[in-house]
Order: structure tokens, then sequence, then C-alpha cells
């Protein structure tokens, strides 16, 4: 399905050495270095500097690097899409799962939909909170992935060109590294942020978002507020290494395990829900009739 090189450029990248990724792939650093200089050999691409402190992934790497993990993971379900297809009388709904989007939300609401479509059966889909990512599969929803859950807001949904079922209303908290001297509070006043930087999302994304960025403006200007631009592990990071202050919602306190979700006294919340086609399939249109009569008891 794809040049299976490409693995092993994965492997050493993620590894920073050709050694380490030998050992994990079971073979020789020969081996690995020689599959290495066929794969920018037939590419025509310097994919690695080679310093002193390992291996550095080029320009042309790093942008090789996110795509390669989508090409592996689309041709991973290609073939599963296949055997799909061979089976019959089968219901499959596939739901994407990433640290932003984990599908144990969703999970919460299995039991009453099969309740109601015991035929349905699912599939968890992982893929890369990425911004390329996140563009080409909310356009796509029902080619690859049928269901994802997420927050959202109408401007997001016309822009990624995509339609969104509210399950609920969630809160929105904050996240600090477990070593942020806020960690020490199970619940956080508006107050305690003052003198805090703030990372929100950049004005535009949600207008739930720029509710609170107004509210904070204009009653809490001891708040410093930092933009950024994208929902990604990278951000994640950079809170658990600063004392900046992340915005988050309830769901996200396993996205990383070195960081604590607290509840804040204010009155600002974000929907919670399905995303999907807007023009789903059968299967689809069954998941989410069940989705609603679930979310109405």
């Amino acid at each position: 399905m794809y040049n299976p090189q490409l693995e092993t450029f994965l492997r050493v990248a993620d590894a920073g050495s050709f050694n380490k990724a030998a050992e994990e792939s079971y073979i020789t650093p020969t081996a690995v270095i020689k599959q290495i200089n066929l794969l920018e050999r037939s590419l025509e691409l310097k994919l690695f500097e080679r310093t002193h402190r390992g291996l550095l992934l080029t320009k042309a790497g790093k942008s090789l690097y996110q795509d390669t993990k989508y090409i592996i993971q689309y041709c991973n379900d290609s073939v599963i899409r296949a055997k799909n297809a061979m089976q019959e009388n089968t219901d499959i709904l596939r739901i994407g799962s990433s640290p932003m989007t984990p599908a144990q939300l969703l999970m919460q609401l299995w039991p009453k939909i099969q309740a109601r479509c015991p035929g349905m059966k699912f599939e968890i889909v992982p893929f890369e909170n990425t911004p390329e990512n996140a563009r080409e599969i909310l356009a796509n929803l029902g080619r690859n992935i049928d269901i994802i859950g997420g927050i959202f807001d109408e401007t997001m949904l016309e822009v990624r060109g995509c339609a969104g079922l509210a399950l609920s209303s969630e809160p929105f908290c904050c996240a600090v590294s477990i070593h942020h001297k806020l960690a020490e509070k199970d619940r956080l006043q508006v107050q305690d942020l003052y003198g805090e930087n703030l990372l929100l999302m950049h004005r535009g994304w949600s207008h739930y978002v720029d509710r609170l960025r107004d509210d904070i403006w204009q009653n809490h200007n001891k708040i410093h507020i930092i933009d950024f631009d994208f929902y990604s592990m990278n951000i994640f990071n950079r809170c658990e290494n600063s004392s900046d202050v992340l915005l988050a919602i309830p769901g996200w306190a396993n996205v990383h395990p070195l960081l604590k979700v607290i509840p804040v006294e204010w009155d600002h919340r974000i929907p919670y829900g399905l995303l999907y086609s807007p023009q789903p399939s059968e299967t689809v249109k069954q998941f989410l009739d069940a989705a609603k009569l679930a979310r109405n008891k």
C-alpha cells in the first residue's frame, strides 16, 4: 500500500538515532541506514541532518514526517474499510479519536445507543490532531471517519464544512502544570488568575471564547491574554513547561498527565457534541437519532 521505508523513516525520526530505530525494528543499524539512504535517493530529498547530538529532521524531513503519519494511517484505514465492505448486514460507525477529541467521552452514550441500534458496531479511528488533519478530516467526514466528538460553535462548523449535534454545554476550565501554584486549588476564582498568562484561541475561532475574552478585557484586565492558533499536544506541552494557564474543558483532564484541569467560578461554557458530514449516511442518521433520544433523557 505504501513504501515500507516510510515506517523506518518515522522510527528514525522519533528515535533520533539509527541505532535506537534499529533496536525497535529488530534489524541492524546498517540496514536502517541503507533504507533511509534509499528513501532519500528515491525522493531526491535530504531528510536528516547528521550532527554530533544525533539526527535532526530537515525542513523537508519535518514536512514529510507529518504527511507520512497521515499516509500510513490512511492506508491502514483503507484496508479496514475494504474488509468492512465484505461484511454483509453490518452497520459500522467509524469514530475519530485524538487526545483533544477522545472517543471515551462518546462511549458513555454507547449502551443507550446500542439498545436502539442493536446491529450497529463501532470502530475507533485514531488520528493526529494537527491543523492540516483537522481541515482534511472535518471537511471530509463520512469518507474515512463518520463521527468526531468535540467542542464547536456555528462559526467553526461553517468554516470546516461539517455539521454538529450538541450533547452538552461544557464549562470552561483552566489547565495548569501540576507544579503551578494554582494546582493546589480544586476550584478557582477569577481573581486567582490575576497576574497570570491565560492562553486563549485567537479571536474569531469561537464566539464562546471571544465572549470570555471580552469579559476578561472589560472586567478582569489584570489577566494577561496570550493568543494561540490551534489546540494540539504542543499547546498542552507549552502549558506544562511554563507558568502559563490554558483554557480547557473537563473532558481534557487526561490529555496531559502533568496538567491539572481546574473549574473556574465564571459563567462561560461551550457546546460539546458530535461532528458529522452535512450529508450523513443512513448508519450515521440512525446513530444521531439515537444520540438525540439519549441526550434528552
